[in-house]
C-alpha cells in the first residue's frame, strides 16, 4: 500500500467516522440540539478535523453536487431537446446512480430533513446553488439564461418536493413516481 492509499483511507475512515457519530446524536438528541463539538467529540476528533471533512454541520446531511457532474447530467441528454424534456429525463438518471443502500441511507438523511424547518430552509438553498450548476452549464445568451434559470429553479424546487414527500412518506412510495407527480404538476400548470 502507498502512502497515498493509506492516507485516503485514512480520511475516509474518519469522514465515516464523523458521519455516523453525527447521524447517531441526531437520531438520539434531534438535529438541533446536536452541535459540532458534540459530533467532534463523538467521533474522536478534532473541531478543525470535523470542519476539514464537513464545511457545517448541515452538510453531512445535505451535499451539493459538483458542477462537473450536473454537467454531466446534461450531456446525456440531446441538447436539441426542450430543456424542460432534458430536466425531467436527467432526474431519473441521477437516481439510477444510488444504489440499495445509497437509497436507504438518502432516505434517513431526508427524514431528518424533512422534519427540521432550518433544514428544510437550507435545502432550498442548496437547490437554488445546484439550479446555478445546471445553468451554467447550458449554453446559450444572456437573454435565453434568464429564462432557463427561471425553469430549472422550478424543476429543483419539483425535484425537493418528492424528496421531502418520500421521507415524510417514510419511503412507502418510490421517489420515481414522486417525482413523476411533481413534474406532471409543473406541466399542468
Amino acid at each position: 500500500m502507498t502512502d497515498s492509499d493509506w492516507r485516503s483511507r485514512r480520511w475516509d475512515a474518519t469522514h465515516q467516522r464523523i458521519y455516523d457519530a453525527a447521524m447517531a446524536l441526531f437520531h438520539e438528541h434531534g438535529y438541533e440540539r446536536v452541535n459540532v463539538g458534540q459530533i467532534a467529540s463523538a467521533a474522536g476528533v478534532s473541531v478543525p478535523t470535523f470542519y476539514a471533512h464537513y464545511p457545517s454541520k448541515e452538510h453531512i446531511l445535505m451535499q451539493l453536487p459538483t458542477a462537473e457532474q450536473m454537467a454531466g447530467l446534461l450531456a446525456t441528454q440531446a441538447d436539441e431537446l426542450p430543456l424542460r424534456d432534458r430536466l425531467e429525463r436527467i432526474a431519473p438518471v441521477w437516481l439510477a446512480q444510488w444504489s440499495p443502500e445509497e437509497f436507504e441511507e438518502i432516505l434517513v438523511r431526508w427524514r431528518i430533513i424533512a422534519s427540521t424547518p432550518s433544514l428544510r430552509n437550507r435545502a432550498a438553498e442548496f437547490e437554488r446553488t445546484t439550479a446555478g450548476m445546471i445553468a451554467d452549464a447550458l449554453p446559450g445568451d444572456a437573454a435565453n439564461r434568464q429564462a432557463d434559470a427561471i425553469l430549472i429553479n422550478a424543476y429543483l424546487a419539483a425535484f425537493t418536493s418528492a424528496l421531502l414527500n418520500w421521507a415524510e412518506c417514510n419511503g412507502e412510495r418510490k421517489l420515481e413516481e414522486l417525482m413523476d407527480e411533481a413534474f406532471s404538476a409543473m406541466r399542468s400548470h
